[in-house]
């Protein structure tokens, strides 16, 4: 059976029995919807199912970097599954988590942030942060300090806590008087209006909110932010489960302003985007903080807790950074994303404005986003709206040539209307 042959089988076997996310799934199974099967990727392209081949424009939603299929990658995960395939790291450890959680906390000066907590995913990240704050004041003589500060228009994934502390009201308003009450603000000035004796963190995307259409931060705001907390021993939690692995142009984006947060939550592309992985880094006061008797265990955990087949991904992502100088050949990226989106504004009409913090960009339409980017599928261009917002965010790994034609393909689907084989897309979430 060739691959054609398969598609209309596939789909309905998937209306059939699945649920996707962020997905309407009236509009999913109206018959005139026509859904695109992802069936293979190389590189920063993918393909479906009928021979279609797209650029993968937001990195399989923010987590590829290296490009798909990397063989150092999928050898380093098939070694690893040859020898080991998973363990508990309740109460056990082994040789791949004990590595990464090393590699992971030497990025940072000695004293800082060289404890490792890992998870499965970026919610879980920011849950593991957030129920470590609270715990620990609690048998730290501080069991006042249960609240926590966010910022409007945030988002810091979907589990209840991490949700309750987002500002997207799409996404919690649902749940919100089951989850945390948090002081919602602005800005520092709102910050600095609160009583932080009652605060144990604060928690923020550096430099950019993503969720929030692609909204950088002012410069400098990271870094008053970190003496604010340390003035009022509030916690510093840096959402970095986008930002990081070279998204802003330095590995993390805390670099940039040259700080050091209390939590640093990373997932996504962690494993550069292969297999579900988070961490959650943290300092010697935190840890110090839990040793004692049972009851300042830290109760808290998953099944999948640092899966060696994530960590043997994770660490062969890190030493593509190396082999591969990828944080080096960026700036030259950075600048052509600068130079593509700029272009765009100047040329087209339909677009009104366009943000850029690294290598992320988002570009602002008078048009339906949703609607643009089933239209950028038949011009070979993969991604997602954030509203009427076009996110732009490929593999770290694509050149100039690839990047240039990414932006081409915005500039057909602006000036022509799609062709006749245009190939409709996941429904706007």
């Amino acid at each position: 059976m060739n691959p054609s042959s398969q598609q209309p089988e596939l789909k309905d076997r998937d209306r059939a029995h699945g649920w996707h996310p962020f997905t309407q799934m009236a509009a999913w199974d109206d018959p005139a919807f026509s859904p695109v099967v992802i069936e293979r990727g190389e590189g920063v392209w993918l393909w479906d199912t009928e021979g279609r081949r797209y650029l993968d424009g937001n990195s399989s939603i923010w987590t590829n970097l290296h490009g798909h299929g990397h063989p150092a990658i999928v050898e380093a995960i098939a070694r690893q599954a040859r020898q080991l395939d998973h363990s508990s790291f309740l109460g056990y450890t082994h040789p791949r988590a004990i590595e990464l959680a090393e590699r992971l906390c030497g990025f940072f000066p000695a004293g800082t942030l060289e404890r490792c907590f890992f998870s499965d995913n970026g919610s879980t990240a920011i849950e593991v942060a957030l129920k470590l704050a609270i715990q620990y004041r609690q048998q730290n003589g501080e069991p006042e300090r249960t609240g926590f500060a966010s910022f409007a228009n945030a988002y810091h994934g979907d589990t209840l806590g991490a949700a309750s502390l987002g500002g997207v009201t799409t996404f919690f308003e649902r749940f919100a008087a089951f989850g945390l009450q948090p002081e919602r603000v602005r800005d520092l000035a709102d910050l600095q209006r609160l009583d932080a004796s009652q605060l144990t963190a604060v928690i923020i995307e550096p430099l950019i909110q993503g969720v929030n259409r692609m909204t950088p931060w002012p410069s400098g705001m990271l870094r008053e932010l970190r003496a604010w907390c340390t003035q009022h021993d509030v916690f510093l939690i840096l959402d970095e489960v986008m930002t990081g692995f070279g998204r802003t142009g330095t590995l993390f984006a805390c670099q940039q302003e040259d700080i050091l947060p209390d939590f640093l939550c990373l997932a996504k592309g962690l494993t550069g985007g292969t297999l579900p992985l988070a961490a959650t880094l943290t300092t010697p006061r935190l840890y110090q903080g839990f040793l004692g008797g049972p009851d300042r265990t830290f109760y808290y955990g998953h099944s999948y807790c640092a899966n060696p087949l994530g960590c043997a991904a994770a660490l062969a992502s890190l030493d593509l950074f190396e082999k591969e100088q990828t944080l080096e050949h960026l700036p030259a990226k950075i600048e052509r994303l600068r130079q593509g989106r700029l272009a765009l504004e100047a040329r087209h009409p339909e677009v009104l404005a366009t943000r850029q913090c690294g290598f992320m960009a988002g570009i602002d339409l008078a048009l339906d986003g949703a609607s643009f980017c089933r239209r950028l599928l038949g011009h070979g261009l993969l991604t997602r709206p954030i509203g009427d917002t076009v996110v732009l965010l490929p593999p770290l790994a694509i050149d100039l040539e690839e990047l240039d034609f990414a932006f081409a393909a915005l500039s057909s689907a602006l000036t022509s209307p799609p062709p006749t084989a245009e190939v409709k897309a996941l429904p706007d979430h």
